[in-house]
């Protein structure tokens, strides 16, 4: 990653992947930042990202006003629309052509870790072309699992939603009992599933049991867990992400549909929660009150519920991003969020990595936030409270037993 002196062009950012709440803010921070940069003569938009370069499909984003960017920022969901989209070496040559046509010398691509090895990529054959393009990996996704980063921005905000909806969920079991199955997004990690710890404000507060990829699933002993709670609590409320697997590592309930990335399409479909429910009727009783429900794609989209924490760290990824570009800091590279603790106070930096370090692989979560096959440890609220921010309280009434 050494500098040199940054070229004179124009600049173009794409999206990438599933959206969140805050990737807007990203895509402003790189706007306002190319904008004010003496480096950069246009700012462009490559609709539905890497597939919008190779069709030169782009707008320009210059001459958007402040408002309209400060309306978007706060907008859910990729402005630019989104792609997932695994180029070959040859669409990233092609690409590289499409930059030369139009002068782009910054590129940035707001993404998880396929969209950070597609920047990777177009690195290698940009330095195998001898063309100066600075190109940038903006991250962001809700799944939390890209490597270096302490978190990725998005999550705050989808742990925010997932914290939310346990905690409502809770009141709803405990105001009719029965057993509730809630499945929430988390292909490899199960990072968005462990924020459902944060509605547990009582001891007898769901969810009592809680299922990451991280343990390979059993589902006899499943059965066991939840008729374990349901005859403690009387009722018993389950987190399961979507990507729970056998020993074996295959899926729970496999999928049949893949993306091009070649990942198994998981939130789209009710099938892990129904087959659940079903064996849990099955073995426990038929008579049981047994509800699931899949989180699915709101988790990342719902408008005007957000962290402010995760929208502030959003908007500065792409500041970040653009300024590392347009003044030669680095010629390529990641933002990473490094944590920091000032006298008891969260505090976050922006620091940069190489490409090859977020490309392709992902993080798990740490052994010592798990706790056992069906539990997150209580270390993981320190971690996750900061980015999440303020949460609502659910109120009992004090004279009234469990």
């Amino acid at each position: 990653m050494s500098s040199n002196e940054p070229p004179l062009g124009n600049a173009l950012i794409g999206q990438s992947g599933g959206p969140t709440c805050v990737i807007n803010q990203s895509l402003v921070g790189v706007i306002e930042t190319c904008v004010g940069s003496d480096r950069v003569k246009n700012v462009y938009g490559a609709l539905h990202g890497i597939q919008g370069v190779l069709e030169d499909n782009l707008i320009d984003l210059g001459r958007e006003s402040k408002e309209t960017l400060e309306a978007v920022a706060k907008t859910p969901c990729a402005a630019l629309r989104s792609v997932r989209m695994k180029p070959t070496r040859e669409q990233c040559e092609e690409a590289l052509r499409a930059f030369q046509k139009n002068d782009i010398r910054y590129f940035f691509y707001v993404g998880g870790n396929d969209s950070a090895e597609t920047a990777h990529i177009l690195n290698e054959v940009a330095v195998a072309q001898n063309y100066d393009v600075r190109l940038f990996h903006v991250p962001k996704t809700i799944d939390n699992d890209l490597r270096v980063t302490d978190h990725c921005p998005g999550y705050g905000s989808a742990a925010k939603f997932v914290a939310s909806a346990f905690m409502g969920d809770n009141q709803d079991n405990r105001s009719l009992n029965g057993i509730k199955i809630d499945v929430v997004m988390g292909r490899h990690a199960g990072w968005l599933t462990a924020a459902s710890l944060l509605a547990r404000e009582h001891e007898d507060d769901g969810p009592h049991l809680i299922y990451v990829p991280e343990r390979a699933f059993d589902l006899d002993r499943f059965i066991g867990d939840v008729e374990d709670m349901h005859s403690k609590h009387g009722r018993c409320l389950v987190a399961v992400s979507e990507g729970i697997h056998g020993p074996n590592g295959e899926l729970i309930v496999p999928s049949k549909e893949v993306d091009s990335h070649g990942n198994a399409q998981l939130s789209g479909s009710g099938a892990l929660g129904d087959f659940l429910a079903a064996e849990i009727k099955t073995r426990l009783g038929s008579k049981l009150r047994v509800r699931a429900d899949t989180f699915g794609y709101l988790q990342r989209s719902f408008a005007g519920y957000y962290s402010e924490v995760d929208a502030q760290e959003a908007r500065e990824v792409g500041r970040r991003a653009a300024r590392a570009a347009t003044t030669g800091e680095v010629q390529h590279g990641s933002v990473y969020i490094a944590r920091h603790d000032d006298a008891g106070k969260y505090r976050a930096s922006f620091e940069l990595t190489e490409l090859k370090n977020v490309a392709k692989e992902t993080r798990d979560m740490e052994e010592g936030f798990l706790r056992g096959d069906n539990d997150i440890d209580p270390s993981f609220l320190d971690y996750v409270r900061p980015l999440v921010g303020d949460l609502c309280s659910a109120a009992r009434l004090s004279d009234f037993p469990r």
